[in-house]
């Protein structure tokens, strides 16, 4: 990703709803983030294998949710695990990607979801989606791909869309780390990250109750990325 991937212009979210302040996307144009993943394409769960935590963290909220709950999958790549996951357990998925290749599969492989092209900045409470629309919510590695300035209103952004008590299963890459440039396959992407005492602080500071904690060691396969730890928060919407 180049420097071109910034703009001088300032993209902000349209006002939400239940508290949530406006997603301000700190003047990044995220197309190189997309074009990323849409070079990936079909080869996404080879490179992303044995993803034992998203597996059990998806159990989870597949399990702990009422039957039929509306459950929106943030960052759903090609719709597997987590949305497959998700519908096989009965409930009604809607998923979102910056990466128009990661829709087209997702569509392909979960052909019971429904599935959109869509910035999550877009996704503002009250206007795209009402407030208060889901039961339980997905957001794996998906805000990684975030400035950390920017983390916090996303968080308040899901806590708009999602019930009182509704669920977020939530994960992230344990490190200091905020819009760090690193190489993707190829190209380079930008990353953020917390320690794990950060990120409790910070989803407990955007409305959500950490019900249950999980750590998994990592290594992905064919990337020049180093292993990592990745860390999964099981979230409840205080009221």
């Amino acid at each position: 990703m180049s420097g071109d991937d910034r703009n001088d212009g300032r993209h902000h979210g349209r006002a939400g709803v239940g508290g949530y302040d406006g997603y301000d996307r700190s003047a990044i144009n995220r197309s190189g983030q997309a074009e990323a993943f849409d070079a990936i394409g079909a080869r996404y769960t080879d490179v992303f294998p044995h993803r034992r935590g998203q597996l059990a963290a998806g159990a989870w909220l597949a399990e702990s949710l009422p039957p039929d709950s509306r459950v929106l999958d943030v960052g759903c790549g090609p719709g597997l695990p987590t949305a497959a996951q998700l519908t096989d357990a009965g409930h009604r998925v809607v998923g979102v990607d910056l990466s128009a290749t990661m829709v087209a599969l997702a569509r392909d492989q979960v052909p019971k979801g429904e599935f959109h092209q869509l910035d999550l900045a877009d996704l503002d409470a009250g206007d795209t989606e009402p407030q208060g629309g889901f039961d339980g919510a997905a957001a794996f590695f998906s805000l990684l791909m975030l400035p950390r300035a920017e983390i916090p209103h996303a968080l308040r952004m899901l806590h708009g869309l999602l019930r009182p008590e509704g669920l977020l299963a939530l994960s992230m890459v344990e490190a200091d780390v905020d819009d760090a440039m690193i190489p993707f396959l190829g190209r380079t992407i930008r990353v953020s990250g917390y320690l794990r005492d950060e990120l409790r602080q910070v989803v407990h500071d955007a409305g959500f109750e950490v019900a249950g904690e999980d750590s998994y060691a990592y290594a992905p396969a064919s990337t020049e990325a180093p292993p990592e730890i990745q860390l999964f928060l099981h979230c409840r919407r205080r009221a």
